[in-house]
């Protein structure tokens, strides 16, 4: 019974730190001061290789090759992956387009960049990734040299929302501004790394190739895979909220549920490097590591939320104390949740969809049982507009 006792208050521990920890990470940030913001650097400009990466769907491609056009930079090129596409109707005139089709389907974002790479016109320094429905702020490479430029050599923009037309796109928008206010701005700011979020993101090419040619990522989460690589050498991932990318999001349940059975399969797939990144951060004082550790180990969103209602209403039966324990820190999650969104710009839709949560929740516990067999789905997510 003892044994037992013990392993209850583990599991409960695992589960519970989840609903404080980003707003431990807030006090901390707010005990550090306010980051001063570098300036941007009157250095030449830096040679970036913009990756676009298509796997089926080319409908937006255009709308995204003109906006990358109207960057205000001079010196990129853009090299389109589209991988499984019919690419007969697509023209870029620009010769700072370039247009690859291989010949076999690669179906992996990291072959599809790694294929662009190989194909390279010129030795680029940098390089940043882009999704097939992304648009971007014309200021987005010169926002994310200012980081560069300080040292950093891998970079987390911030990803917008592009689109908010259904309730599910706001309920997407409204958990992408919480993991952009922990997982980018406090977690940066308190001395450790954002997480890397798939697009919008940006790396020096010599440090992507280290970290990733050696591997064959197949299926979601090479992301993962990369932001471990980074912080386990030694780096840190600077984030800019300045640097801005705007997304595609989610308008559809069936979309969402398929998007999220990949995402969840990739947590499981991946979660035990949180443990790794924490034993190195130990053993070498690296505080970067050891707190992006916890961050590897925290299962999506959804999950932790429902097993700590559950915890609570069990404890209501054999421990009511616990249960007032996590009562106060379900209370402590809502509280940092709205603190993410007050802090941040957010759109009044996004506020008025929260009613909704429950079924958007019921949506991703599908997805969780759907999650074993995420890799048999499109490894794109079609969105509105996209081809059918």
């Amino acid at each position: 019974m003892t044994v037992f006792y013990y392993l209850w208050a583990i599991v409960q521990i695992c589960i519970g730190y989840n609903l404080v920890f980003p707003l431990v990470l807030w006090v901390i940030y707010l005990l550090k001061g306010k980051p001063t913001l570098p300036n941007r650097s009157t250095a030449p400009e830096a040679d970036y290789a913009i990756i676009v990466t298509a796997y089926e769907q080319t409908t937006l491609l255009p709308k995204v090759v003109d906006s990358l056009l109207a960057l205000h930079y001079s010196n990129y090129l853009i090299y389109i992956v589209a991988d499984k596409c019919d690419i007969s109707n697509l023209h870029f005139p620009d010769p700072r387009v370039i247009l690859l089709r291989p010949e076999q389907v690669l179906a992996s974002n990291t072959r599809s960049h790694f294929y662009a790479i190989r194909h390279f016109r010129r030795p680029h320094e940098r390089l940043t990734i882009i999704d097939s429905d992304n648009l971007v702020d014309p200021q987005y490479l010169n926002e994310l040299n200012v980081y560069f430029d300080q040292g950093f050599q891998a970079v987390q923009g911030i990803r917008e929302a592009k689109n908010m037309n259904t309730t599910l796109a706001c309920l997407d928008a409204g958990r992408d501004i919480y993991y952009h206010f922990y997982d980018g701005k406090v977690l940066f700011g308190v001395g450790s790394s954002a997480t890397l979020a798939g697009s919008g993101m940006a790396f020096t090419v010599r440090l992507y190739r280290e970290c990733l040619e050696h591997l064959d990522v197949s299926g979601a989460g090479f992301d993962k895979v990369l932001q471990y690589a980074i912080i386990s050498r030694g780096y840190r991932i600077a984030f800019t909220d300045k640097a801005i990318v705007y997304d595609e999001k989610t308008a559809k349940s069936d979309q969402l549920v398929k998007q999220r059975a990949r995402w969840i399969n990739t947590w499981f797939k991946y979660f035990t490097y949180g443990f790794k990144l924490i034993g190195k951060g130990i053993r070498s004082f690296n505080w970067n590591q050891f707190v992006f550790g916890f961050i590897l180990l925290r299962p999506p969103l959804f999950i932790f939320l429902v097993l700590s209602v559950i915890f609570m209403l069990v404890n209501l039966l054999i421990a009511p104390l616990a249960s007032l324990s996590w009562l106060i820190s379900l209370i402590l999650f809502v509280v940092g949740f709205l603190l993410a969104l007050i802090s941040s710009e957010t759109d009044p839709r996004i506020y008025r969809s929260l009613v909704n949560i429950p079924s958007f929740m019921m949506y991703q516990i599908l997805a969780l049982l759907k999650a074993r067999k995420a890799n048999k789905y499109s490894v794109a997510t079609k969105h509105e507009g996209s081809e059918s």
